[in-house]
């Protein structure tokens, strides 16, 4: 039997403490990394292995300033030198100090696998009694850390000791799982520790951080069926109203609002996409997000309070009631090929039966964002064919022909954005917009004037009063209803 058999079921199965370590050696941690594992006691014998911060390494004798060792995780013997690792206690009188290591690392980037090799021996150590919900808060937040630093890596020099300490971690019981995203890999923890958090008693930081860390948008798996994907944003939803937030620090509640902001923006478009209502959900979502209070907002969570605006922002007129066409030019919806709809362009003298102009979409088409300039040559329309991404569908007379254009919040990456019709400029061919998006990281804010007949912006400005013709022309009901000018 292997000498950490004790470890592994330790966060995937429960507690493990009953279980007797392996009899006759002691246990040691390595506390560096890129530690030699040498065939002989000696600086100049041969090198065997590296290990990693964290191995775990069953103790079998010492010879001068060198342990002889064995690692079970790669079956290797050999010696380490004393001062590259830690004899682990694991007797019950041993657990306050193991845990005041723990606190420790808790906080301390890049000793993520030190820590759950700590971790791992206190829940050896303490009575069942005494196990509470905080040693599986410093696992999870650890093994999290470990995987956003590995995903977030692009130094060469650091990929080996991020890829030992991964495997170290996942020697343990540790599951982070990667998530393909458009090419691009993400590595993201299962969570395991955090659902422990999660339902245990704790305190109500304990209980925000599991929560926050298990809806972590970032970590979402895209291959979700859409049935799975509602399912699992419900939980998400669920998962936060149980954080107990009155007693929470202001910062952390503006989180949760985020957080629930943007999970309720995602039902909201799921049920609008299976014909169920979703005007409930969509309200909800703007609720939490006007429910962040931005003076106590820290700098960091800046970024996540945009993305939560512009999520909410792309589903926001879910929770706006369909009103009654005029007259005058104005588009009409019918079904087409299986989850296609189909939009008619018509007004007084042409019906849906012979329409200007018919374009047909898998997007959700939202009817009530219509809105027809006074000249009856323009008709701007908002389409949203993903959950967090708002076209500008803008459908006008170009000589005696029709035509429709596609405007997206951003050339390129359609991850996270939308762009809105924010008022007509009279007597011209000029429309104003607003848009948000966030493009390879950086973050897209602005309002601008933008020409019908080449789709591209006369002027722009990051606040509307900046712009003569937006404090002339802008659209009253897209000025009550829109997330974009928020402070």
């Amino acid at each position: 039997m292997r000498a950490r058999r004790w470890i592994l079921p330790l966060l995937c199965v429960g507690l493990v403490h009953a279980q007797s370590a392996p009899a006759g050696y002691p246990l040691a941690v390595v506390t560096q990394d890129s530690v030699a594992l040498r065939a002989r006691a000696s600086d100049s014998s041969a090198r065997h292995a590296l290990l990693w911060q964290g191995e775990s390494l069953e103790v079998r004798g010492r010879s001068l300033d060198y342990l002889q060792v064995y690692d079970h995780r790669i079956e290797r013997a050999g010696f380490v030198r004393v001062g590259q690792v830690h004899l682990l206690p694991t007797h019950t009188e041993d657990a306050p100090a193991l845990l005041s290591v723990v606190r420790f690392l808790r906080d301390m980037p890049g000793s993520e696998a030190l820590g759950i090799a700590y971790t791992a021996a206190y829940l050896k150590a303490a009575p069942g009694h005494a196990i509470d919900a905080e040693p599986f808060d410093a696992l999870g937040v650890m093994a999290a850390r470990l995987a956003r630093r590995a995903s977030a890596n692009h130094d060469k020099s650091a990929e080996q000791r991020l890829s030992g300490q991964l495997e170290v971690v996942a020697d343990y019981g540790v599951v982070i799982r990667s998530i393909d995203r458009d090419g691009r890999m993400t590595l993201c923890y299962d969570g395991e520790a955090f659902r422990r958090v999660m339902a245990l008693p704790a305190t109500a930081i304990q209980k925000a951080t599991a929560a926050l860390a298990l809806t972590d948008p970032g970590c979402v798996d895209p291959a979700l069926t859409p049935v799975q994907r509602d399912a699992f944003d419900t939980w998400r939803a669920d998962l936060l109203e149980r954080v107990p937030s009155g007693d929470l620090p202001r910062y952390v509640q503006n989180r949760l609002h985020m957080r629930m902001a943007s999970v309720w923006a995602q039902i909201a478009f799921e049920h609008s996409r299976r014909q169920q209502p979703a005007r409930q959900a969509a309200a909800r979502a703007l609720d939490e997000l006007a429910a962040v209070d931005t003076h106590t907002l820290v700098e960091r969570d800046r970024a996540a309070y945009n993305d939560a605006a512009m999520r909410v922002g792309a589903s926001r007129w879910a929770a706006e009631a369909e009103l009654k066409p005029g007259a005058g030019l104005h588009i009409v919806t019918a079904a087409g090929r299986p989850g296609e709809t189909c939009i008619k362009l018509v007004d007084r003298k042409h019906a849906d039966s012979s329409p200007l102009l018919q374009r047909c979409t898998y997007g959700t088409v939202w009817v009530s964002s219509a809105r027809a300039n006074p000249q009856g040559t323009a008709l701007a329309l908002a389409v949203q064919p993903m959950p967090s991404w708002r076209e500008l569908w803008l459908f006008h007379r170009v000589g005696q022909q029709w035509v429709v254009d596609v405007v997206p919040p951003a050339d390129d990456d359609p991850r996270l954005g939308y762009i809105e019709f924010a008022g007509w400029v009279p007597h011209s061919h000029l429309m104003l917009a607003a848009r948000e998006a966030r493009v390879d990281g950086r973050f897209i804010h602005r309002f601008e004037v933008l020409d019908m007949a080449t789709l591209m912006a006369t002027r722009q400005a990051d606040k509307p009063s900046s712009l003569s013709l937006f404090y002339r022309h802008e659209d009253a009901v897209w000025k009550s209803q829109t997330v974009s000018l928020r402070e």
